[in-house]
């Protein structure tokens, strides 16, 4: 069957259901397959309709300068993906040896071993192991994905400028997504646009403070949907 279109919403609907339980379209890296996927989207996912459509399309966003280098055959469209594909996948679905499970791991042997000198000194061999395992791993940093409304004051504002000064706001955990000029009524139209933050380094309170302080742009700012990575 595979993907039909990203344009309607039956197309969307199938694209979301599944990346509701995968983090990509195929395997456990980015790939070509997430590439064509992506660049067959000309309009981002609506949040409140298609979240996990949503959450994919952002999540992409902080690939996109390596989307040529990323792994999978570039010449296979974006239909040859999705439910019921009987390819393999661009990356074999087997996690790696180096990440078993924490309850895997047997830090005991087996019950009938012989509580003899040579099992004790293996059972401190593997809880030594196990610990430092434990403490040599990094806890990812938590991000979030955002959408912001940006107001202008009137019709008369100059949206690309606003823009420009939006994203010209550069920090260390923040990742500025795709954007787009909606309209909201008699000829005025507001900035929409996409974000990735690391939470502990990034206050989105104070990123719209900053950006309301373009007071010759901006009216206000207000969140329009937020979503943990």
């Amino acid at each position: 069957m595979g993907f039909t279109d990203f344009v309607s919403d039956a197309g969307l609907t199938l694209l979301n259901n599944w990346v509701k339980t995968r983090s990509y379209i195929v395997g456990y890296t980015p790939s070509q397959a997430d590439v064509k996927v992506f660049q067959q989207i000309k309009t981002i996912p609506a949040p409140e309709k298609f979240p996990y459509a949503w959450r994919w399309y952002n999540h992409m966003l902080t690939f996109e300068s390596e989307f040529s280098s990323l792994p999978g055959d570039p010449s296979k469209e974006a239909t040859a993906y999705g439910p019921e594909q009987s390819e393999l996948p661009v990356n074999p679905a087997k996690a790696p040896a180096a990440e078993e499970d924490d309850d895997e791991v047997d830090l005991f042997g087996s019950d009938d071993e012989e509580e003899d000198a040579a099992a004790e000194k293996l059972k401190a061999e593997r809880l030594a192991e196990y610990n430092k395992k434990k403490a040599g791993k990094v806890k990812p940093a938590a991000k979030s994905i955002c959408t912001l409304d940006v107001k202008p004051w009137d019709d008369e504002t100059d949206l690309e400028q606003l823009k420009a000064n939006v994203i010209g706001i550069q920090k260390d955990g923040l990742v500025w997504g795709a954007s787009q000029f909606v309209a909201v009524g008699f000829g005025i139209k507001k900035l929409q646009i996409n974000m990735v933050i690391e939470d502990e380094k990034v206050s989105l309170q104070d990123l719209q403070d900053e950006i309301e302080l373009d007071e010759d742009h901006v009216q206000s700012t207000d969140v329009v949907a937020m979503q943990k990575l």
